[in-house]
């Protein structure tokens, strides 16, 4: 799990370095890169038969959320070579307080209290942000928006996530084929070398490997450890943007980013109590059981 999110939170140093190639053609490269090392993984699993079938029962669903997904990548992409790391950081921050309040909307999951009270906070910080700073921070919201919805598209769907991801590459690569098709035929690609063409082939572990830990790792640990292991992700975002980027962080930003954090705090106080109390439910039936048998 920590591997995943290491993977994800430093990944913002690829896409810096391949800064000079433009933010569509590196989501057109990554989509069907992506596409080729999942295609390699399920023909190694055995599994590449059972892609048809999937999307022959879900194609609707996959393709709105491939659609959604390749929109987070771009804004991602755009956000790190066009210097608004920080603001790429806070949207991932963001994620988890948007995915309650969907999770309520969608389908019917109760607030408690304290997730409104950091729900609110989030919003707090967005204000902060656009009163202080004068701008609507419109990557941060667009960012946790739609990794929000693409959660509950995800969310529809009785498959594994490499085996949903591939279908999302797969509806999607032929869009990311034709697009760099017509930038080599027309001259404008960006990719003068083979030392870029290995660069942007390594879109597709990039996005494989840190997934396929993910689903590893969270079939084996508790939820409550995978929503607080997440938060690096979006730290070592923030890190990299601030130190190793140099991007300007002001005081407004530090007020915001506070905000966040405390509502983090908050969420995530409330997750571990709701999981420790499930846990010492279970434990409890399980002894009431075997004290009657």
């Amino acid at each position: 799990m920590i591997a995943a999110c290491c993977l994800w939170g430093l990944s913002s140093l690829y896409f810096k370095a391949a800064a000079h190639i433009p933010a569509v053609d590196m989501l057109a490269h990554r989509t069907v890169w992506s596409f080729v090392f999942f295609a390699f993984v399920l023909f190694w699993q055995g599994r590449l038969k059972t892609l048809p079938a999937f999307l022959g029962r879900h194609g609707g669903v996959v393709f709105l959320a491939a659609i959604t997904i390749s929109v987070n990548w771009f804004l991602f992409i755009y956000a790190v070579q066009s210097g608004q790391a920080v603001q790429a950081s806070l949207g991932y921050y963001i994620f988890p307080l948007v995915a309650v309040l969907l999770g309520a909307l969608f389908f019917g999951e109760r607030l408690g209290r304290l997730q409104w009270v950091a729900v609110v906070l989030a919003g707090g910080a967005v204000v902060v942000l656009t009163v202080g700073a004068a701008v609507v921070p419109v990557l941060s919201l667009a960012l946790a928006c739609s990794f929000g919805v693409y959660g509950v598209l995800k969310k529809r769907l009785s498959a594994g996530p490499v085996e949903s991801v591939a279908g999302e590459v797969f509806l999607v690569a032929p869009i990311g084929i034709c697009w760099l098709g017509w930038t080599y035929s027309s001259g404008n690609s960006a990719v003068p070398d083979l030392r870029d063409l290995g660069l942007l082939a390594l879109s597709g572990p990039l996005t494989a490997v840190p997934l396929i830990l993910f689903s590893y790792a969270s079939r084996r640990v508790r939820m409550a450890t995978v929503g607080l292991v997440q938060y690096l992700n979006p730290t070592l975002q923030f890190v990299c943007a601030v130190l190793v980027f140099g991007e300007p962080f002001t005081g407004w930003h530090g007020v915001a980013f506070s905000l966040i954090w405390v509502a983090l705090a908050i969420y995530s106080w409330q997750t571990l109590s709701e999981d420790r109390a499930a846990r010492k439910a279970r434990i409890k039936v399980s002894i009431s059981g075997t004290s009657v048998m």
